[in-house]
């Protein structure tokens, strides 16, 4: 990356974002060698001010941060580093440096990757790999049939029925996105154009 402003010390702040959750993990500095060893392995690498050499997080830990992108602020003086973390990010163990939880607040995508590992497990201990395991058609026509019972209970006035069958439909309709090799995203992406024009 060519054109960064370092400091007087040849360092520049260094904000560590999960890619996914867009959570800030943590905050280091970079000089010029840790920056050109961070895009050449892909992991980050920091200098560290105390120690005076340069380290790669993860290191003794384990816990690398998988770097998917740099960007230089407006100044050209600080990094955003959007990475995924392999673990967490504080050295005392927390998620972030500090001490919040690496999740979206979005329950929705939250509740896509509870399914996406759920849909791995054994059929035996998780009804959502039961169900895929039956296949596509099985897994549509169980949207079909909770997009039936969610219009059943819309023509009555039982709001709590409702809205259960609207959590039931919502569940099984991530369950078929998944099984047919999408996400929810996409059909943001699709809802987003539309609503643009």
């Amino acid at each position: 990356m060519e054109n960064v402003n370092y400091n007087a010390d040849g360092l520049v702040p260094a904000i560590v974002q999960d890619a996914n959750t867009r959570v800030v993990l943590m905050q280091g500095y970079m000089n010029a060698e840790a920056l050109r060893r961070t895009e050449e392995s892909g992991r980050a690498c920091f200098y560290s001010r105390s120690r005076r050499c340069l380290w790669t997080k993860g290191e003794t830990s384990g816990n690398f941060l998988r770097v998917t992108e740099i960007l230089v602020d407006c100044d050209r003086d600080s990094l955003l580093v959007k990475a995924i973390p392999d673990g967490p990010t504080c050295h005392t163990g927390q998620d972030t440096c500090w001490g919040e939880r690496n999740r979206r607040d979005d329950f929705l995508a939250y509740l896509q990757e509870y399914l996406r590992q759920r849909l791995a497990a054994s059929p035996d201990e998780s009804y959502t790999a039961r169900l895929a395991r039956r296949g596509v058609n099985k897994v549509a026509q169980k949207v079909g049939e909770e997009a039936v019972e969610l219009v059943i209970e819309a023509m009555d006035n039982n709001d709590d029925l409702f809205l259960e069958e609207a959590a039931d439909l919502m569940y099984h309709y991530l369950v078929l996105l998944l099984v047919k090799g999408h996400a929810l995203e996409e059909v943001i992406d699709v809802l987003r154009r539309r609503h643009e024009k």
